[in-house]
């Protein structure tokens, strides 16, 4: 009798152990995976969420990305090494800030390496697989942009496909920002009807980290200000009738939080479109560290008012609650 008692205990148990672990997992926590990742790219292919990040650490040991896929935004799975240097012959270093989208069954990965200064150092590369996870290809062989326009570092991509199928490209370090229209098989650009082929839009305090979404019929161009090491990073943005703007600076979204994280910012933003939430996807130092490279990847939930505005996002600890897409 005892021996059944004891059974019927150890399962209740297990239960009680069961039902708290999955009422845990009703909210994904931050950071959304363990390591030091940033400059998190989020996107939705078929029914999953994907994350394809920066590894952070010093410049010489970035020389690969991982990638995260999740069905609910709580579990994830991490998919190593979907790309490298030893695939990228021209790449040496400091890869970074991936850019992804996918066009006729094909992944295209846009990616910054080699932290470039002066032209033929290396630039903006683009890379190629059938599946999110790759493996992945040098798609060119050679950087699709190779050296410094209008000011703009080339780094921090995004590539945007716009309502008319255009795709453009908006990028840019130091303080400056560019956009360029792809070609339809994204191996060069198309002129604008002036004759250029890359504008500058560089909004006010704009630094890094360009990001567009189309809400409503206009369009949100985002970007980080501050310095990416200190606590200041954070995100601001504009609202525009046209994809090329003028974007004119309406605030800041993010920023540090002194009881939660430093440096917030270079972002992305997830539109789950069944229940219509907007996510966005951001890094953020802990307040126990000092390491510019310290830096882990985080999501929460960002709303708008009745205006169309962004409101202040609020960071959190816990996350963003589940939310499969199937």
């Amino acid at each position: 009798m005892k021996k059944g008692f004891i059974c019927i205990g150890l399962f209740l148990i297990s239960v009680i152990c069961s039902f708290s672990q999955e009422k845990q997992k009703e909210k994904a926590g931050n950071p959304v995976f363990p390591g030091w990742y940033a400059d998190p790219e989020g996107i939705i292919f078929d029914d999953n969420y994907w994350i394809f990040p920066t590894y952070s650490a010093p410049f010489d040991s970035q020389v690969f990305f991982d990638a995260f896929s999740s069905p609910d935004l709580v579990n994830w799975t991490k998919h190593e090494r979907i790309l490298d240097t030893v695939e990228v012959k021209w790449a040496k270093r400091a890869m970074w800030a991936p850019a992804i989208l996918e066009k006729e069954s094909r992944y295209f990965l846009f990616f910054g390496a080699n932290d470039i200064h002066e032209k033929g150092e290396g630039g903006i590369g683009v890379a190629v697989a059938n599946r999110p996870e790759g493996p992945y290809k040098d798609y060119l062989g050679k950087p699709l942009i190779d050296e410094v326009i209008n000011g703009a570092q080339p780094i921090d991509q995004y590539v945007f496909k716009d309502k008319d199928g255009t795709y453009y490209i908006y990028y840019g370090g130091w303080r400056h920002c560019n956009v360029a229209k792809l070609n339809a098989d994204f191996t060069g650009f198309i002129p604008f009807e002036d004759g250029k082929t890359f504008k500058e839009i560089t909004p006010e305090n704009y630094v890094e980290g360009p990001f567009m979404f189309i809400r409503n019929g206009k369009y949100y161009f985002m970007w980080s200000e501050g310095g990416w090491t200190g606590p200041d990073y954070s995100v601001a943005y504009a609202i525009s009738d046209h994809p090329l703007g003028p974007f004119k600076r309406i605030g800041k979204i993010l920023k540090q939080d002194p009881s939660i994280a430093t440096g917030a910012g270079h972002h992305s933003v997830i539109h789950e479109p069944k229940s219509d939430k907007y996510y966005i996807v951001y890094h953020r130092r802990p307040l126990t560290e000092t390491d510019g490279n310290s830096r882990m990847t985080c999501i929460d939930e960002m709303l708008f008012d009745e205006n169309g505005y962004i409101k202040p996002v609020k960071m959190t600890n816990e996350g963003v609650e589940a939310n499969p897409l199937d």
